[in-house]
C-alpha cells in the first residue's frame, strides 16, 4: 500500500473533490427560493432533494463495482459527465415559462403547484443522481492510496477539501445571486466547474486501481490457522463481478458500520430539508444570509477537520472520536429550535465540531474494515445506504416541518443520539 501511495499523489483527488463540492454548494443558498418561486413548498423541496439520492441508490452500487473492475478514473469520468449534463438541463429549466401542470390542495401536504420548470429540475437531479457515484468511488480511490497510518488523516484532508468548496460555493452564490441575473449566474458557474472537474480527471488524475476483472486475494489455509499465521504468498483468483450485494454484509463488522452510516445520513437529511425552509419562513433569511451561514459553518469544519482532528487522533482512537462527535452533534440540533442568531451560530459551531470529529473517523474505520479487495463495492453499498437514508430523511423532513415546524430538529437530535448510544459497540471491534 505504501508503494501505491508514493506513486499516486493525493492532490488531484482533493482538487476534484473541492471543485465538485464547490459546484454543488453554489445552489444551496438559493435552491429553496427557486422551488418556492416555481410554486413548491417544504414538501416539494424535500422531494426534489430526495430525487438525487433516490437515483443514486440505483447507480452508486453499480458504479462502485465497476470501479473495482475497470478502475476508479473511468468511473469518475462517467459520474462527473452525468453531473455536467444535469447542470445543462438545470440551466434549461430557468428559461422555461412558469406554467402550471397540476396543483395539490391537501391537509397533509398543504397547497402547492407543480410547474414545468419544477418537472425539468426533477429530471436534472435524477440524471445527476443515477451517475452520482462520485463520492463512493472517490472514497474508494482514497482508500487505495492510503495506509493504515495515514488513512484517517487523508479522509480528514478530503473533508477539508469538501468544506473549502462549501465555503467558496455559498459565497459565490451570494454574490452572483444578488445580480439582476439571479439564479442564472450561479448555475452557469456550477456548469463551468463541472466541466473543469472533467478536465482535471482526464488529464491530472492517475488510476489507483489496477484491475482487469480479477483480483488476487490471500488464501487462509488450515496450517496457517494452526500456527496463528497465514501464508501471504498463496493466492486465489476472485472475480469481483461475482460479488453479490448480500455478500457485502458477510464481511466482518461491515453490517454494523453500514447501519451507523444509515442513521447518520438519516439524521442529517431530516435537518438538511427542514433548516433551509426554517431559514426562509422562520428566520426570514435572504440568499445572502443563507450563504454566510453555510460559509461560516464550513469554515469552522475546516478548522476542526484539520489541526483539531490531527491532535484529537493523537489522544483518542477513531472509534472514540465517533462516540464523542455523535454526542456533540446530537446536542447541536437542539439549539436550532431557537430563533436567536447567537444560539443558531452556537449550533453551527457544535455541528462543525461533532461532524468534523465523527465523520472522517467513521469513513476511515469503514475503509479499514472493507479491505483492499472489495473497497469499491463496499463504498458503493455504503453510498446506497446513504441514499436510502437521504430519501427517507429528506422526504419526511419536509412533511415534518410542514406539520410541526422547528420541532423537527428534535427528530434529528434523537436519531444522532441513537448513533451515540450504539456506537459504543465500536470499542469492541
Amino acid at each position: 500500500m505504501a508503494s501505491v501511495e508514493n506513486q499516486i499523489p493525493l492532490y488531484p483527488l482533493l482538487l476534484i473533490n473541492f471543485i465538485g463540492t464547490l459546484g454543488f454548494s453554489i445552489v444551496l443558498p438559493f435552491l429553496v427560493f427557486l422551488v418556492i418561486d416555481f410554486g413548491g413548498n417544504a414538501i416539494v423541496y424535500g422531494i426534489l432533494a430526495a430525487i438525487y439520492p433516490a437515483f443514486q441508490l440505483i447507480g452508486a452500487p453499480i458504479l462502485g463495482r465497476w470501479s473495482d473492475i475497470y478502475g476508479r478514473k473511468k468511473v469518475l469520468l462517467i459520474s462527473h459527465g452525468g453531473t455536467l449534463v444535469g447542470w445543462i438541463i438545470f440551466l434549461f429549466a430557468l428559461f422555461l415559462p412558469n406554467e402550471n401542470v397540476f396543483s395539490i390542495n391537501s391537509l397533509l401536504v398543504g397547497t402547492f403547484v407543480i410547474t414545468l420548470p419544477l418537472i425539468i429540475l426533477f429530471i436534472a437531479r435524477a440524471l445527476d443522481g443515477i451517475t452520482g457515484g462520485n463520492v463512493s468511488v472517490a472514497n474508494a480511490y482514497l482508500a487505495d492510496v492510503s495506509s493504515d497510518i495515514n488513512r484517517s488523516k487523508n479522509f480528514g484532508k478530503m473533508a477539508i477539501s469538501s468544506n473549502l468548496g462549501f465555503i467558496v460555493g455559498p459565497a459565490i452564490a451570494g454574490i452572483l445571486g444578488a445580480t439582476i441575473y439571479k439564479e442564472m449566474l450561479p448555475v452557469l458557474a456550477a456548469l463551468f466547474l463541472s466541466l473543469v472537474t472533467l478536465i482535471v480527471i482526464g488529464f491530472s488524475l492517475k488510476e489507483s486501481k489496477q484491475s482487469a476483472g480479477v483480483i488476487q486475494v490471500p488464501v487462509k489455509g488450515n496450517i496457517g490457522k494452526v500456527f496463528a499465521q497465514e501464508c501471504k504468498e498463496c493466492y486465489k483468483i476472485v472475480n469481483p463481478k461475482k460479488l453479490r450485494f448480500l455478500d457485502i454484509f458477510k464481511l466482518t463488522h461491515i453490517s454494523f458500520l453500514l447501519f451507523l452510516y444509515f442513521l447518520i445520513f438519516l439524521g442529517f437529511s431530516i435537518f438538511y430539508t427542514s433548516f433551509p425552509i426554517h431559514a426562509v419562513l422562520g428566520l426570514k433569511w435572504s440568499i445572502r444570509e443563507m450563504g454566510i451561514f453555510y460559509a461560516v459553518l464550513s469554515g469552522i469544519m475546516i478548522l476542526v477537520q484539520g489541526p483539531i482532528l490531527r491532535k484529537a487522533l493523537q489522544k483518542f482512537s477513531e472509534n472514540k472520536l465517533v462516540i464523542i462527535g455523535s454526542l456533540v452533534l446530537g446536542i447541536n440540533f437542539i439549539f436550532f429550535l431557537s430563533n436567536n442568531i447567537l444560539l443558531i451560530y452556537t449550533a453551527a459551531v457544535l455541528f462543525a465540531i461533532g461532524n468534523g470529529l465523527m465523520w472522517p473517523s467513521l469513513l476511515s474505520i469503514l475503509a479499514k474494515k472493507a479491505g483492499t479487495v472489495h473497497q469499491g463495492a463496499v463504498q458503493g453499498v455504503a453510498s446506497s445506504f446513504a441514499s436510502l437514508a437521504s430519501i427517507i430523511g429528506l422526504t419526511i423532513g419536509g412533511v415534518l416541518y410542514n406539520t410541526i415546524g422547528a420541532t423537527t430538529f428534535l427528530i434529528s437530535a434523537g436519531v444522532i443520539f441513537t448513533v451515540f448510544i450504539i456506537s459504543f459497540r465500536l470499542l469492541k471491534i
